[in-house]
């Protein structure tokens, strides 16, 4: 198995009572003034983050894993690659698993030339992951919402074409031009690094990345459909001529360690302030018209009204907002997210026994351990590390070992043969 860290790099130094008067959203806050950015503030958390994943590696984790939004503070990654960049040079061990690149707002052979960068400096290190991003990006970066997927898809095609197609060549595509494509810095993995793709119950994202062989990440998504997803992907992979299995599923869950009960209950709030991922950007902003097929809508929109799931969006409009009200929803948010196990916070014997349970039914070969989101110190989220990577991460080696979930790097994705009755084999938590 794979295990990796993960933090979005908050930049927590908002009220958050100016992110619910934002009509709950982190996307939209003015960037300077009272709720702005502060560059001192800033470079400090730049600091600690990196500082942060070089503890990982030193901890014995797999990989650290990185991702990227735009124009909000609910994420500083918002040049991811300058990150990666950097982690390529002051680490040593670990992978750098970005998950991932928002490919429909970027420029597809400039980012062939960056993450290539990246892997040489870190001497075949990188793991890069591919995503559409919300739909928030394409306002962020001027995009049509509409032609998110096919974007997605062209860029895709293009990018690995760059690092295995020899040059010069030139290209002429629907939405991308290159009169000239020869990128000199190529992978040093060959023939090219290996793809993950997260996703949030997409069923059209769980199929592409099957028909691909490629890894799939579910992001904190409910037991319920992503067992569902990894269904659908076992199912598209059988169709495609190979069995999925563990190296082919990855499962990031929030999870707070921390010396006592009381302690951990206290930081596992950080992932709901301020609404948490709830209150990303608004659901206009966050699935604007034309950005999800139908399917994808009805099941987010089930998702998200679904009072158990602890994920509800709450909506307002101007002169609604009671800050107060909005605050105890949070407080009910935090206790359902638990009860759904969408959070984990404990002790390390508690969140060991929680991981295993999630473990025996997702049977994941990647595990994401979103460490800390909110305000939360940088020697609180130095100890929650040090516990896990003390005491969860060596029990988890053996609960992999015991229940036989081989990583990507230990089996390779898509190549698992099928049965020879032609028949998918039985696995806990993929479908009957």
């Amino acid at each position: 198995m794979h295990i990796m860290t993960f933090s979005e790099r908050p930049y927590f130094h908002v009220r958050e009572d100016d992110i619910i008067s934002n009509q709950n959203s982190y996307f939209g806050l003015a960037n300077m003034g009272d709720t702005g950015f502060d560059p001192a503030k800033g470079h400090q958390l730049y600091h600690e983050y990196f500082d942060e994943r070089i503890y990982a590696e030193e901890l014995g984790f797999d990989g650290v894993m990185l991702n990227e939004h735009h124009q909000t503070p609910f994420c500083m990654g918002s040049v991811m690659d300058v990150e990666a960049a950097v982690l390529a040079r002051i680490t040593k061990r670990v992978k750098i698993v970005l998950l991932g690149n928002p490919l429909p707002v970027a420029d597809p052979l400039r980012l062939a030339e960056e993450l290539a960068m990246i892997d040489v400096i870190s001497g075949g290190r990188l793991v890069p992951g591919w995503v559409r991003g919300a739909g928030s990006e394409s306002i962020a970066n001027n995009a049509n919402p509409a032609f998110n997927r096919e974007r997605f898809n062209e860029a895709h095609d293009f990018v690995v074409k760059a690092w295995t197609t020899p040059g010069p060549w030139r290209y002429e595509g629907e939405h991308y031009h290159y009169r000239f494509v020869n990128p000199w810095i190529l992978p040093m993995q060959k023939p090219r690094p290996q793809i993950w793709i997260p996703g949030i119950v997409s069923p059209e994202t769980v199929i592409w990345c099957a028909e691909h062989r490629y890894p799939y990440i579910a992001l904190c998504t409910n037991i319920e459909p992503t067992i569902e997803m990894c269904n659908l992907y076992a199912d598209v992979a059988e169709r495609n001529g190979y069995q999925a299995g563990p190296e082919n599923f990855g499962y990031l869950q929030s999870v707070v360690v921390a010396e006592t009960e009381e302690k951990a209950q206290e930081l596992g709030r950080g992932f709901v302030y301020g609404g948490g991922f709830g209150s990303f950007a608004r659901p206009e902003w966050m699935f604007p018209p034309g950005y999800n097929s139908k399917a994808a809508t009805k099941r987010l929109a089930k998702a998200m009204t679904d009072p158990r799931t602890g994920a509800e969006i709450i909506r307002f409009t101007e002169g609604e907002i009671d800050v107060a009200e909005v605050k105890r929803s949070i407080a009910t948010q935090y206790v359902n997210s638990q009860e759904q196990g969408l959070i984990i916070a404990g002790t390390p014997k508690t969140v060991i026994a929680k991981i295993r349970s999630l473990l025996e039914v997702l049977r994941p070969g990647i595990f994401g351990a979103w460490y800390h989101h909110g305000p939360m110190s940088y020697q609180d989220r130095r100890t929650g590390l040090r516990l896990f990577g003390q005491e969860v991460l060596p029990a988890m080696r053996e609960m992999a070992k015991e229940l036989d979930l081989p990583g990507p790097f230990e089996q390779m994705p898509g190549i698992r043969p099928l049965p020879a009755s032609g028949k998918r084999e039985q696995v806990v938590g993929l479908g009957a």
